[in-house]
């Protein structure tokens, strides 16, 4: 019994474990790829490929024989006599009411294509809602991009803020040691004090933001990231090819393929289409007219069936599917548009962030320097700490600028990256 508790009591804590695997390092590319395999729209290809094989196999079954069993009771007022009465010879008058059950068999030979039209149809239509589906799914990584670089943001954040406490507390003890020597005041210590606890709370809000971005990169992925797990940082020297290879352009190529076999079907449906058929059955009267008895019998042949009634919407249904097509030049055309206008725009936040990086290191070496000197003249008594902490505070947020530039300029290449879709 103890020991069942105990087996119990393991998998109680072990089953959230199991949920995901634990992660100590990931990238950016793994994150795009798990986030696709484990979003739960990726479960509707198999739904389109397993519509996509019932269809087809039911298109197939359109060469077996079709089977029908028919039966028909009437009643008429009149049938057909011989007007001409021979002597010594009686003629059987046919009976009004008539009866027959026939079992009927046909077998098609050729449907003018319609039947290869139409999987073809089925093929093409599964194909494009594939292909909707991988452009449903490809909004997925702009998502994945985001969480991603803002966790790398919040952790230089958070790197920078160690350095500034890191300075804060250099300085908090030169004030311990100027005031043991009666060349400090007690509210100069305060100050550095209250910036203390203000770098405390900003660390506060960003680690638990950090852990926010975390749980839902997490759910994306489907693994266990934490505290501890390192996102590697991309590169940023990357390739920028000149191409669109996004999946809505793929997904117009489908549209074309559908409506080019939506043509053909057109063309199938004007052709004859001819099959073997064959009855068998008892009837009152059978073949025989003027037998008033029930009989049996059977024939059979080859059938003709042309329905030429398709032809006044032949011209038409043309014209319709060039209006689709159309329709889709004109939805390429915008969707590259609107791609290239925001290629362009990233294009010159790439440059504008390139300009600001360069200017970043001058103004963090100037800040240090307005710092350092800052902080000599407070040793020699000249210079208030309200002063000194502006000057500390202002270095701080150069490096915070800084960092923010770099991971700007870096989001921005994958941006151009993913809008390209490549």
């Amino acid at each position: 019994m103890n020991n069942t508790k105990t087996y119990i009591f393991l998998w109680i804590c072990l089953f959230p474990c199991l949920l995901f695997s634990q992660v100590s390092e990931i990238n950016l590319e793994e994150c795009q790829e798990k986030a696709k395999d484990n979003y739960p729209l990726i479960k509707q290809y198999r739904l389109i490929s397993l519509s996509e094989n019932y269809n087809l196999d039911n298109l197939i079954k359109n060469y077996l024989p079709q089977v029908s069993l028919n039966g028909q009771a009437s009643y008429q007022t009149q049938v057909t006599k011989i007007p001409v009465k021979v002597p010594g010879i009686n003629v059987p008058e046919m009976n009004k009411d008539q009866y027959k059950i026939t079992l009927d068999v046909s077998q098609l030979i050729w449907d003018g294509g319609a039947t290869r039209s139409q999987s073809e149809i089925t093929k093409a239509s599964s194909a494009l809602e594939k292909e909707k589906t991988e452009v449903n799914l490809y909004t997925i990584r702009e998502k994945v991009n985001q969480l991603y670089f803002g966790i790398l943001t919040i952790d230089k954040q958070l790197k920078q803020l160690d350095v500034l406490t890191s300075d804060l507390q250099s300085n908090y003890n030169l004030v311990i040691a100027m005031l043991k020597n009666g060349v400090a005041m007690v509210s100069d210590l305060d100050l550095i004090k209250v910036e203390l606890l203000d770098t405390e709370q900003n660390k506060i809000e960003l680690t638990t933001l950090r852990s926010a971005y975390i749980k839902m990169l997490s759910l994306f992925v489907h693994e266990e990231l934490n505290e501890t797990t390192h996102l590697q940082i991309p590169d940023k020297n990357l390739s920028i090819q000149e191409e669109i290879n996004r999946p809505e352009l793929r997904m117009y190529d489908k549209q074309y393929s559908l409506y080019k076999v939506q043509e053909s079907a057109i063309k199938a449906k004007n052709m004859p289409k001819f099959s073997l058929f064959a009855q068998g059955g008892v009837g009152r009267p059978g073949l025989n007219m003027l037998e008033s008895d029930f009989k049996t019998y059977a024939m059979g042949g080859i059938r003709l069936s042309w329905n030429f009634g398709n032809l006044y919407t032949k011209k038409n249904e043309y014209k319709l599917l060039e209006i689709d097509r159309n329709a889709v030049d004109v939805q390429r055309e915008t969707f590259l548009f609107d791609t290239n206008v925001q290629l362009t725009q990233i294009q010159n936040e790439i440059l504008k962030y390139e300009k600001l990086m360069k200017k970043d290191e001058e103004i963090i070496s100037l800040r240090n320097r307005v710092k350092k000197a800052g902080e000599s003249k407070y040793k020699n008594g000249i210079y208030k700490m309200n002063d000194l902490i502006g000057d500390i505070n202002a270095e701080n947020q150069a490096r915070v600028t800084q960092s923010l530039h770099e991971m700007q300029f870096l989001q921005s290449i994958y941006n151009y990256k993913n809008i390209q879709g490549n």
